[in-house]
């Protein structure tokens, strides 16, 4: 079937329409709950009356808006600065383009037992995270941001008893520590709360309602555990404690897999540009 010009006309402008519209959805899912919400609805604000004072020509009004056009671009990025990183960050995880920049998950999982162990032995708490598929920025902007590489030794000195920070928990994402003394939910089973101590409980609730997992050392035993999807696997030995964060790395491989092989030809990026 060969469209007429004025068929196409209509799909370009639809085309623009949707575009348009996912791009502002976007936005919105990267600043809701964040602190840049009230500057993008101000942002929003001052279009409108752009667009308000065009249509009615407010001759004043719209100088002051096509003034401050050459400042917005640059204003645009300083304000969203975190957003467009993260942004740019998640369409970079793509399934192909992760082929090329994949991190050594591995070495990261090498680093987080090593930290572990030493703080078993050392008898100091510790609480960390391991960022998976759903985003945790709530819980990150509770907490002071780090935003370093992740090594056992930062573990360490992050959740030794002399730090400012060691109350808490640390979030980690891909191969960086994100953020430290990061505040987590409580689980809500009544059976959790009469067995187990606020560390194993903030795990355990931030495992419930996210897709996370979550490293815990006990600072009475210097016992090591894990909690995945609401369960707690205690008492594990280094050994034990690599194998089970290896599964869950590959159970997340597998998650994304079968994603992108839930998807019609085509849509791996779009899927994960939106995700």
């Amino acid at each position: 079937m060969t469209l007429t010009p004025v068929h196409k006309l209509w799909l370009l402008d639809l085309a623009d329409i949707v575009l348009v519209a996912v791009l502002f959805y976007r936005l919105l899912i990267l600043v809701k709950g964040t602190r840049s919400a009230q500057m993008y609805v101000g942002l929003l604000v001052i279009v409108l009356v752009g667009i308000i004072a065009r249509e009615f020509d407010l001759i004043a009004v719209k100088w002051i808006v096509d003034s401050l056009k050459t400042v917005w671009l640059i204003a645009f990025v300083i304000l969203f600065q975190p957003e467009l990183r993260h942004a740019l960050a998640q369409f970079g995880r793509t399934r192909y383009f992760r082929s090329f920049l994949r991190g050594d998950h591995y070495g990261v999982l090498g680093e987080i037992v090593r930290g572990a162990e030493q703080l078993a032995q050392r008898r100091h708490g510790g609480l960390i995270v391991v960022e998976r598929n759903v985003g945790l920025r709530n819980f990150v902007e509770t907490g002071t941001r780090i935003d370093a590489k992740v090594s056992a030794e930062l573990l360490v000195t992050l959740f030794s008893p002399g730090s400012l920070l060691h109350d808490g928990a640390v979030i980690l994402r891909e191969d960086a520590v994100v953020a430290a003394a990061c505040i987590l939910p409580l689980s809500a089973n009544p059976r959790t709360a009469a067995m187990f101590g606020t560390r194993h409980r903030a795990a355990l609730g931030l495992t419930e309602e996210t897709d996370a997992a979550v490293v815990v050392v006990s600072e009475q035993t210097g016992g090591i555990s894990v909690a995945f999807r609401g369960k707690l696997k205690q008492q594990l030995s280094e050994g034990e404690l690599r194998s089970e964060l290896a599964r869950i790395f590959r159970v997340r491989a597998e998650e994304e897999a079968a994603q992108v092989e839930a998807l019609p030809e085509g849509g791996e990026a779009t899927e994960k540009a939106a995700g």
